[in-house]
């Protein structure tokens, strides 16, 4: 059966990725909007209205250091299939990319605590961009929020080194960095709400049994990564033109 082997890629399955990985964010990034929001003066702390702009701007900022990472991995992989060859190169990195969204689902559902090692990853580039978030605190306006997500969205984090490898697997610059911000969408609610309704998203977010169902699914999206060609939906364009 033909398939296209851009589909594990898609901005959907990104989405996804994002929205169903939701609840490690807000282990991650809710002290972080909990140190905005108590940055704020009182005034705009205590009114969701006057409030709302703040977190919006904190992670639209979050989500733009995404799409910019996105197009880092997107030029890694324009190098590495330069060396390897484009069907060879796109399947390593197809595979690296299940590998490691594989373990980012046990590591959501609690199997495997050790993936958090690969945080690790990350440290010696945040420890150089890591001061700049502090001169921003505390945070007066919207672009301070907006600058200060940026700073904050890289934070050396598991599941977004998951999404880059996803994103690797594009096909392309543009579409790498678009498969970042489709991921950086799908941890929007989760991240929003915690600046918003704290105490519920927080409840959820200890819940196992929910967590072991996102872990699940998470291993799903890894296994079409890795075969592509289980998922009916993933035809070629010369697959649909002849029906």
């Amino acid at each position: 059966m033909p398939f296209d082997p851009s589909f594990t890629s898609s901005y959907p399955v990104a989405f996804l990725m994002g929205l169903f990985s939701s609840m490690h964010c807000i282990g991650m990034c809710g002290s972080i909007i909990g140190t905005l929001t108590l940055s704020l003066s009182p005034d705009i702390r205590n009114n969701k209205k006057l409030l709302l702009p703040f977190v919006f701007n904190y992670n639209f900022g979050r989500i733009t250091s995404y799409t910019l990472a996105g197009l880092l991995a997107g030029i890694i992989e324009a190098l590495l299939t330069m060396h390897l060859g484009e069907t060879h190169g796109h399947r390593v990195l197809q595979l690296l990319s299940a590998a490691i969204m594989a373990g980012a689902g046990l590591y959501i559902a609690g199997w495997f605590p050790r993936f958090a090692y690969i945080e690790k990853a990350g440290t010696h580039i945040w420890k150089r961009i890591e001061p700049y978030g502090r001169k921003l605190i505390p945070v007066r306006n919207r672009t301070q929020a907006y600058l200060f997500g940026m700073v904050w969205g890289w934070l050396p984090c598991g599941l977004v080194y998951a999404a880059l490898t996803l994103a690797a697997t594009a096909g392309d610059v543009s579409r790498s960095a678009l498969t970042m911000l489709a991921f950086g969408l799908g941890t929007l609610p989760a991240v929003m709400g915690v600046g918003i309704m704290t105490n519920v998203l927080t409840r959820l977010s200890r819940m196992q049994r929910f967590k072991q169902a996102i872990g699940l699914f998470m291993i799903v999206l890894a296994l079409l990564a890795a075969l592509p060609w289980l998922n009916p939906m993933a035809f070629t364009s010369q697959h649909i033109a002849i029906h």
